[in-house]
Parts: C-alpha cells; structure tokens; sequence
C-alpha cells in the first residue's frame, strides 16, 4: 500500500510544464506520477492546489532568527563589529538548537523543504534538523583570524565524520570558512587540506561587498574570487553566498571552476550590498540558487519572498523586464537549489525515484484567480501563507498549516526569552 496518494493536483512536473495529475509517495520517494487509483494509508485531495518540488534554502544562518530586528538599517561591517559579533559572544548550544528550530519552523511554514546553513554549535543544529524531519545541509562556520581557529577546524572535521549522511540522509555536511576577509591564505590552506581528506565541499562567503573586493585587491592584489581559485577553495565542489561584485574574469573562473551560487536579494538589498549579476552568470551556464540569508539580515526565512525579488530586482536594476522570467525564479528556488547544494539527483524535481520533498499551495484566495498562467501566480501574486501541506523525505511536516514534528507555542516563548537575553546582556 502507498503511504500517500496526491490527489488531483496541478503539478509542476520536470519538463517546466503545470499537469493535472496524482502522485505517490512510498517511504522517502516518489514513486508514480499519472493516474493512480491503488489504496494509499493517506489521500490527500489536491483539487484546487498546486503541487511544486519544495523550495531550497541555500543559505542561512538559521539561529540568528534570535536577532530578527534587533540590528536594523546599518552599514554591514558596523553590523557584524558593533552589533551581531558582541551578540554572538552571548549564544549558548541550547540557543542555537532553539533559533534553529524558530527557523525551520518558519521554512516549513513557507514551503521550504531543504537548507544549508553555515553556524556555530552544528551539533546542535543537527539536532534541530533531525527532530524536526526537514532536509538540510550543515557547515561549521570558520574565522581564521579568530582565536578559535584551530578548534574551529578541529569540530568541522569531528562535525563531519559524526552527521555526514545522518538521519536517513537527511544531513549532509560541507565545510564552512566564512570568507576571505576573515580566513587569510594560511587558514583557506588548512580548509582546503581538511576538504580533501574527509572529501567535502566548502561553503563560503564572496564579494558581498564592494569595500571587501577593493580590500582583497589592495591586500592580495586580486579579487576574493581569483584569490580562493589560486588557493583551491574551487576544487573541492564550492557552494558561493552572495557573488554581488564580480568582474567579467570572475565569471570565467567560476565558470570553469563549476562554482555555484547562492543568491540573496533580500539580504543584498537591506544591507545595500548591492545588485549581483545574476542574468549574466545564468548566461554563462552557472548555476545560480536563492538564499535568505540569516533573519538578522533579511528579516524573514521565506523563500517566495525571495523568488519574487530575485525575479523583480533584475528587471529594474537591468531597465528589461525579460531578465528574470517567473520560471527561471522558480528554477532558482527549486531544482537550481538542489544542484548548488549538491542535491540534484534526489530531490528538487517531481519525479519517480526521487525523494518526496514537496510542498503544496492552496488556490482559494482571490490573488490566485483568474489562472493564466500558474508559474506567472505563483512568482507574483501567491504568498507564504497559501502553504498548505508540505512533506519532506516521505513525512507530512506541515499539515493543513499545522507543524507536525514542532512545539510552536512552546518554540516561540522559548525563542522570545533567548533572543530577549542575548542583546541584554
């Protein structure tokens, strides 16, 4: 017996085109598209729902959802000096496994199936991510200038070879330096000896900033990216947040090096990071996905927020309304998503043998009619409370609205003392 039948939905099917039709789930995967009539333990009626492979994070800090608003409209590196970084000293584990958990509570709740998240106490984060049933994958973020330098290493090699492939291989584990402006070449060096012993991929920051570009030439005499591709960073399969400034002969090194991307619209343009050159890395065959970022920065967890800038900001800062059509946002968010992270054989798309990771919107509110054109709605006018019911590996995590797996009323008082406390301290 199928464990749950779909029923009647308009699909999102691998092809790009909207389908009517069912889809069943036997474990963790997908196992028939078309019309099925067999038992199933579960039926959920579809009608009236459109049904899309779950959106894909690719780049958070989830536990600084404590600091949502706390450090709003500033420059990003009083930010992080005078603000985030002093905070930072503050975080027990138990307050990362609790912001981790408001974060996934909100992914879940706005269609989000997959994460990567780049933090401090990973063991913890982990522990969030498995309770909790979401798909994710983990880096230990690294500051080379920092006194922990060495531990820091120390626990991402411990961190890789404890969770990598863990729980039901909903975990997967990279390696996180944090940038070039706080990992000199002597500590990239080490990253990248660790990568190639354990086999990992790296996450890291790059050229966010103007000011950190014009650093790294001044220091370094070349960008953040010429530079990490000299240290290797690029051979060991790279995962790059941000990618905003970013010179002709960037590209053609990521292009050649397979770098992928994880956009942040929301995040570039609160912090006035600037626009990144998304239209021309997507002409240039490079993968390019969509992140949050952390809430500090943003201040939300909502990927179709981010679908819609990443689809609105390039129109007008381009003056072309073609730059990025609705479904190349949706592309960004979805099966994009799964190949920056490394994920696109098992997840991303709805097909057979793939990993039920899906998400399902409800079509009765007024802003979903009338139905042009589906991909066009869902880009534009849908939004994240229209989140219906969304399964990852196989298990229904949010259910008609209701988190399955999470506490949110204890989550959320739990969170408002944490997060009250740190910046009090």
């Amino acid at each position: 017996m199928l464990n749950i039948l779909l029923k009647g939905g308009d699909v999102l099917c691998a092809d790009g085109q909207i389908r009517q039709t069912d889809i069943a789930v036997s474990g963790s995967v997908i196992t028939q598209l078309g019309r099925i009539d067999e038992p199933a333990e579960q039926i959920i009626d579809c009608r009236d729902k459109l049904i899309i492979p779950g959106f894909v994070n690719t780049h958070t800090h989830a536990a600084m959802t404590l600091f949502r608003s706390y450090a709003d409209d500033m420059m990003l590196m009083d930010w992080l000096q005078k603000k985030i970084w002093p905070a930072e000293e503050n975080l027990t584990a138990e307050d990362i496994y609790w912001g981790t958990q408001l974060a996934i509570a909100e992914m879940l709740k706005t269609g989000t199936t997959c994460f990567a998240d780049m933090y401090f106490f990973m063991p913890e984060v982990a522990r969030a991510v498995a309770e909790s049933g979401i798909r994710a994958v983990l880096a230990r973020g690294m500051a080379g200038i920092a006194p922990t330098a060495n531990q820091a290493l120390a626990e991402s090699e411990n961190f890789y070879n404890e969770w990598h492939n863990a729980a039901n291989g909903r975990i997967t584990v990279m390696l996180g330096p944090h940038a070039p402006y706080t990992c000199p070449p002597d500590f990239i060096k080490k990253v990248t000896a660790l990568a190639t012993k354990l086999g990992a991929q790296i996450h890291i920051h790059l050229s966010e900033t103007a000011g950190e570009v014009a650093d790294c030439q001044k220091q370094y005499g070349k960008s953040p990216i010429a530079l990490m591709n000299e240290l290797g960073i690029f051979d060991h399969g790279a995962l790059a947040a941000h990618c905003v400034h970013l010179s002709p002969e960037d590209i053609a090194i990521m292009k050649e090096k397979q770098v992928r991307v994880a956009h942040n619209p929301g995040s570039n343009m609160k912090l006035a990071s600037g626009v990144a050159p998304v239209p021309d890395l997507l002409a240039a065959g490079i993968c390019v996905s969509l992140g949050t970022d952390g809430a500090a920065s943003n201040n939300n967890s909502d990927m179709l927020e981010e679908l819609r800038l990443a689809a609105l900001l390039h129109k007008v800062h381009r003056l072309d309304p073609l730059a990025i059509p609705a479904k190349t946002a949706v592309d960004m968010a979805t099966v994009q998503g799964a190949a920056a992270l490394g994920l696109d054989t098992i997840t991303g798309k709805l097909v057979t043998s793939y990993k039920a990771d899906i998400t399902i919107f409800d079509r009765q509110e007024p802003h979903w009619h009338p139905r042009h054109d589906s991909l066009s709605l869902l880009t534009y006018a849908a939004s994240s409370r229209d989140v219906h019911t969304v399964i990852v590996d196989g298990n229904i995590l949010l259910d008609n609205r209701r988190l399955t797996t999470i506490d949110e009323e204890r989550l959320l008082a739990e969170t408002d003392r944490r997060g009250m406390r740190l910046v009090n301290k």
